[in-house]
């Protein structure tokens, strides 16, 4: 089972991708988080738990509290910390080329997809994690 964080306070995007993940039948632990913070704070205190830890983040940039900007400056300092590599994707509904290009000079993004996206995305995505 694959452990998966959403972090994004958009209900659409979140109910669809729970559709989404049931429809493809893949099997993941999905945790949603609302703000950058809350999913920060999570990942601080499972650091050193590799059981605990998600697999996949799908990280939305725009948020309140902390958006996904933020989220990556203090994740890009704990991730030496983690006990595991995790494959971070911004999921945006931005197509930006400006948050694109800064997207790529973070070492910790595996990708930049932009929302809404496929079944085939999703399974690409979780058989390759």
């Amino acid at each position: 089972m694959k452990r998966f964080y959403l972090i994004d306070d958009d209900a659409i995007f979140v109910f669809l991708t729970r559709k989404t993940l049931q429809v493809a039948n893949l099997n993941t632990d999905l945790t949603v988080f609302e703000d950058g913070q809350q999913a920060l704070t999570d990942l601080e205190l499972s650091a050193n738990q590799p059981g605990m830890l998600p697999d996949i983040i799908f990280l939305d940039l725009n948020m309140p509290v902390l958006d996904g900007w933020g989220f990556l400056d203090k994740y890009s300092l704990l991730e030496p910390k983690m006990s595991k590599k995790i494959a971070i994707y911004i999921v945006s509904s931005s197509i930006s080329p400006s948050e694109l290009e800064r997207s790529q000079n973070i070492p910790v993004v595996t990708e930049f997809l932009t929302k809404p996206l496929s079944r085939s995305k999703f399974v690409e995505i979780f058989e390759g994690a």
